[in-house]
């Protein structure tokens, strides 16, 4: 069996203003959202040391991540999707 990417997951999406100041201009697929802010949460050594699964914010995330200091990779995602239209 063939797997093909949701559609769902290729469609451009507006980002808001919080977002595109960790990960840029968009409109972006939410793929490449979740991959850009990988990019940026490995960039700035953003994974908790004893427990990779978990994403520790900084200025920028907070935002995004609801004010929260730490946050799952799965409760990261979930959060991030607020942030696109």
């Amino acid at each position: 069996m063939v797997r093909t990417a949701n559609p769902a997951l290729m469609k451009p999406m507006q980002l808001s203003a919080d977002l595109e100041a960790v990960i840029g201009k968009g409109p972006m697929s939410r793929g490449e959202v979740v991959k850009q802010i990988w990019v940026y949460i490995k960039k700035h050594d953003l994974q908790n040391p004893s427990n990779k699964r978990n994403i520790i914010a900084d200025e920028k995330l907070l935002p995004i991540f609801g004010g929260k200091k730490e946050v799952t990779m799965f409760e990261m995602t979930k959060l991030v999707s607020s942030h696109l239209k």
